[in-house]
């Protein structure tokens, strides 16, 4: 395996602080790591490295991996967060120390060779002032915060759901209890109070999975004052959605949708999954979330939030209402 050749040079003065075991696994990658500007490091299957410092993937042109040592930097990260991946279990997503997530696949899987997906937390997840957002949109957040507002956080990929999600809640009374349930911990909340469960797959023999439905059951036995599920993506959306039916207001959850007019439709596919029909989601929605935030990015990197909340329609299906900021939790 070539070692790391070069972009150095570019690399960020602010630097991202990784323990040493990781910095370790990570072996060449690791320059790139720590660089606090980098949000996402690929690697693909012809072992070619790109990286994403939030304009965009770029190749390192220096830098690029074997096929058997691109195989073995997957297995090595992946046992690394406690989990095993094989040609017979060939894709596995892990979190590994404070909230870098990785996901492999392997081969047959992967047409070609290994493939390692990386997220890298932003070093200075804080306040809501530091997202860089207009003032009046985090006013409205601020609003919807005190107000108990259950918010639904949606966008795509790389659109900072997460990073959202840990600073409006960060910002939550020091006396709320917050359980947070993520299929792979990404959530940094900087709060005295924070409960936080990771589902678990399965092993081997199929056996000891924990998934985010069946935390969700268990997180309602904590008594949470806030009640967040990471990513809503299946059956855990119908537990949720009861849970925030049954008086459990004040969380929050996120949801892939690429614009604010199209979470109604990713909200009843996600519900179809789950065995709701859509007239029963739609009634559920509308009395538990309170609150849409969709967020974009602008073709230069800078991050940019819209509100929005559910309505039903004459069809009694599910449609998403635009706000203006100032129409968020207005007294």
């Amino acid at each position: 395996m070539p070692g790391y050749a070069g972009d150095t040079a570019g690399l960020s003065r602010r630097r991202r602080e990784l323990n040493a075991a990781l910095v370790d696994a990570l072996g060449p990658l690791a320059p790139l790591a720590v660089d606090a500007r980098v949000t996402d490091i690929f690697v693909t299957a012809d072992g070619r490295v790109h990286v994403d410092r939030g304009h965009g993937a770029v190749t390192i042109e220096r830098l690029r991996f074997e096929p058997e040592a691109a195989q073995d930097l997957v297995v090595h990260l992946i046992a690394l967060g406690g989990r095993h991946i094989d040609e017979a279990s060939p894709c596995c997503d892990v979190r590994l120390g404070d909230g870098l997530r990785a996901h492999g696949v392997l081969p047959p899987i992967s047409a070609g060779g290994a493939l390692l997906s990386l997220r890298l937390p932003r070093p200075d997840i804080g306040a809501l002032d530091d997202l860089a957002l207009p003032d009046d949109a985090v006013a409205a957040l601020r609003r919807a915060l005190a107000a108990r507002q259950t918010m639904l956080i949606t966008g795509a990929t790389g659109s900072g759901k997460t990073t959202l999600l840990s600073a409006w809640l960060s910002a939550a009374d020091p006396g709320d209890r917050i359980v947070v349930l993520e299929d792979v911990a990404e959530a940094r909340i900087h709060h005295p109070h924070v409960v936080a469960l990771e589902a678990r797959q399965p092993n081997l023999e199929g056996a000891g999975g924990v998934d985010l439905a069946r935390l969700v059951r268990e997180a309602l036995r904590m008594r949470p004052d806030r009640l967040v599920v990471g990513e809503c993506r299946g059956a855990e959306v119908r537990e949720f959605l009861a849970a925030l039916n049954t008086g459990h207001r004040g969380g929050a959850g996120t949801l892939h949708a690429n614009g604010l007019a199209d979470v109604a439709a990713r909200l009843e596919a996600v519900g179809m999954l789950a065995g709701l029909a859509p007239t029963a989601l739609a009634r559920q929605a509308v009395s538990g979330i309170d609150l849409i935030a969709h967020l974009d990015r602008t073709p230069d990197g800078a991050r940019r939030v819209s509100f929005g909340r559910v309505e039903v329609d004459a069809r009694d299906r599910l449609r998403a209402h635009p706000l203006l900021p100032d129409e968020v939790a207005a007294p």
